[in-house]
């Protein structure tokens, strides 16, 4: 018989049924695997799950600050951004780029980028584009002028850079940052950057929690969070004002004669702190155009020519070999192997102190062979620090280069020939000779400082790393070098001599080796100055070095130093408040106040009293008083400036006729930039009295010895 119809259906029903509960089975088998094992060819489902439902978000901490010794800030981290086009549709979303053209021809000049670079990049087959370095690192005004355009697809990623708020200032002993490509995290590459990157580094953050597919945090669920950590804030021993006059002398030095280097350090010899470092050429540290990485004031030795003179001198005082009255022929000397000349060929037969005036190398080459001694002159320097790095906190520092296997190198370097040292190296010595005797290690940091807690984490001290000499020798050798200034035969008489300040020193005149052979012509000296001000209890030492000047229709071969090194030291003297001649002097009979905390009172109010007393008040806004200098305490005398600042209404007033010390305390009290010129008094000022003044502006002035 054949099967009917119902048995056929009911047989396909059977096997159906069979194949789906097989199935059925199947599916249950996979689902209790992946339950039990969770994990999806080699793919882990619970870190699936958690990327898609946990939200993680990074706390950005901050690289730490650096800072001036007047707390101005000279490195930091501002917000920046990174542009970029969204190219197609997104769920929906209509933020996309829809006039390629348009927007490539607006964005070009503001991002500096070729139109055709900028469309090209629109056109790519890509959801995404951004648009190289020019685009990376943006700054906010630059977004803002960006974000006016209202450009459709046009977004930013939020990040940070470091901002050198002074451009030049310091560049060397700052140095600056790059991102790690991996990481984008910032690291050190010169300077201060680089040799506390440690400390400056700072730790992201973290916020880690679950939420629902909406994006809402799920009910009862603890976040996770990493706190961020801010790098340490350092606090150098610059001092914004002495630099800045270092800076911009330096800089005129160095468009006016165009030299291949200079070097200027400023230094306090009691403390061995650094009040300022410089060279020339230098950069923009936001900008980082510089064309060599090397700090040439701590990491170039260089032939210091007759400065060394100061050292011998130094020498022979202490070991009780120098007769300064004693008589030598000038002109020249034999020792095997060479004969030593003086610059000025003969001056006949004069005094050891005259020599000294002079800077005569037969001098000192007499003093070396016949009294000290080489082996012990050598014993001296190396007291003097001059054989091994000082240790200051910079990277990079050198050790000097003595040449010492031959009987006529010995000698040549009593008078700076035949060795080079560094910078730093001979403004640590030349403490010895400002300090009594004791010679202090030299040092740029102050402290640094953990702001995330408030506490200090390292804190830097004067340390005293020798006496060389003795009391009396470094007065004596003190007395002599006011006589290198004074005495119309002293080579510092015609451009050092400042009038109403003592100021010591001794200058330089170094040949430039080449391939073992010294060039000869009037360009090619390295011309240098070693000073220091007032001569009883020097507060400031000062080393410029100018490397082949263009000397074309100068009368002076050392204009070039002493345009740099004399309004370094008449500004500083004034900023320090060191008057500028005896009579200057407080005595019993002038009427000192001790001034009185003005802050909160109404300016007008206080402006009256204070000038009723005789004080000279200069008042910068209005309302009720903010700022005042001198501050609560101090001790002022009859006739001094009071400057007071209210709380609106700032312009700024008529400073002609001030001196630096009170131009710089103004710009400090205002957060102004000052740009300065020349030494003495102000002459000239912009803006001009009556400006309104803000946060950051610019002023600059123009001095003048009365």
């Amino acid at each position: 018989m054949f099967p009917t119809k119902n048995n056929s259906i009911n047989v396909w029903a059977a096997v159906i049924g069979l194949l789906f509960l097989l199935f059925f089975f199947v599916i249950m088998g996979r689902f209790l695997y992946i339950a039990h094992s969770k994990e999806i060819d080699n793919n882990d489902l619970t870190a699936m799950g958690e990327q898609k439902w946990q939200h993680y978000t990074v706390l950005d901490a901050k690289r730490g600050k650096i800072y001036s010794s007047n707390q101005q800030v000279l490195a930091e981290d501002i917000p920046s951004y990174t542009i970029q086009a969204i190219l197609s549709k997104n769920a929906g979303k209509e933020n996309y780029v829809t006039d390629k053209a348009k927007t490539a021809r607006l964005l070009a000049p503001i991002l500096d980028l070729k139109e055709s670079y900028i469309y090209d990049q629109l056109n790519k087959p890509l959801y995404l584009v951004q648009f190289g370095k020019k685009g990376q690192n943006i700054s906010q005004e630059v977004k803002k002028k960006i974000d006016k355009l209202h450009l459709n697809g046009i977004t930013f990623v939020e990040g940070s850079r470091r901002y050198y708020p002074n451009k030049d200032f310091a560049a060397y002993t700052i140095g600056f940052t790059s991102k790690n490509d991996k990481s984008n995290k910032q690291y050190g590459v010169l300077g201060i950057e680089q040799s506390l990157n440690k400390y400056l580094t700072e730790q992201d953050g973290s916020v880690r929690y679950y939420r629902s597919a909406g994006g809402v945090p799920i009910p009862d669920e603890k976040q996770k969070i990493k706190k961020e950590h801010n790098g340490d804030n350092v606090y150098l021993t610059i001092d914004s004002r002495i630099q800045t006059v270092l800076d911009e002398s330096m800089s005129k030095v160095q468009s006016k004669y165009n030299p291949k280097r200079i070097v200027g350090i400023v230094a306090d010899p009691r403390t061995g702190r650094i009040l300022a470092m410089s060279n020339r050429p230098s950069f923009d540290l936001n900008k980082r155009d510089l064309t060599s990485f090397v700090n040439s004031p701590i990491s170039e030795a260089i032939e210091p020519g007759s400065v060394m003179k100061v050292f011998t001198l130094a020498a022979a005082i202490d070991a009780g070999v120098y007769h300064g009255n004693q008589t030598y022929q000038s002109g020249q000397y034999k020792v095997p192997g060479v004969t030593i000349h003086d610059w000025n060929q003969s001056w006949g037969p004069i005094t050891f102190d005259e020599g000294f005036q002079r800077s005569s190398n037969v001098a000192f080459s007499i003093i070396a062979d016949k009294y000290l001694g080489t082996e012990k002159l050598y014993n001296y320097f190396q007291k003097f620090g001059f054989m091994q790095k000082t240790g200051i906190d910079l990277p990079n520092e050198s050790n000097s280069k003595v040449s010492w296997k031959w009987e006529s190198d010995k000698v040549m370097m009593s008078f700076g020939q035949a060795s080079a040292f560094t910078p730093i190296q001979i403004v640590q010595a030349a403490t010895a000779i400002a300090n009594d005797g004791k010679m202090m290690k030299p040092y740029i940091v102050s402290k640094i400082v953990d702001p995330n807690k408030g506490k200090t984490v390292v804190k830097h001290e004067p340390t005293v790393v020798g006496q060389p000499i003795n009391k009396e020798a470094a007065e004596q050798t003190r007395e002599l070098m006011r006589q290198v200034i004074t005495s119309k035969k002293g080579t510092g008489h015609a451009l050092y001599n400042l009038p109403g300040y003592e100021i010591i020193g001794k200058t330089g005149t170094a040949q430039l080796a080449i391939d073992g052979k010294y060039l000869y012509g009037r360009d090619n000296y390295i011309f240098s100055f070693l000073g220091m001000a007032p001569k009883k209890d020097p507060k400031l030492i000062v080393y410029v070095a100018v490397d082949r000047p263009n000397l074309s229709g100068v009368a002076y071969d050392a204009e070039p130093v002493a345009e740099v090194v004399n309004p370094v030291l008449s500004n500083s003297l004034q900023y320090m408040n060191i008057k500028p001649d005896a009579k200057d002097k407080v005595t019993d009979t002038v009427n000192q106040i001790k001034m009185n905390q003005y802050v909160g009172l109404e300016t007008s109010d206080v402006s009256n009293q204070l000038q009723s007393k005789g004080f000279k008040v200069t008042t910068i806004g209005s309302g009720k008083i903010t700022k005042q200098f001198p501050f609560k305490g101090d001790q002022i005398l009859d006739g001094s400036r009071v400057i007071l600042v209210g709380d609106s209404d700032k312009e700024l007033p008529d400073i002609k006729g001030w001196s630096l010390s009170d131009v710089m305390q103004l710009a400090d009290m205002l957060s102004l930039k000052p740009h300065i010129s020349g030494q003495g008094f102000v002459v000239e000022q912009k803006p001009s009295k009556g400006t309104s003044l803000h946060v950051g502006d610019s002023i600059t002035i123009k001095l003048k010895s009365h």
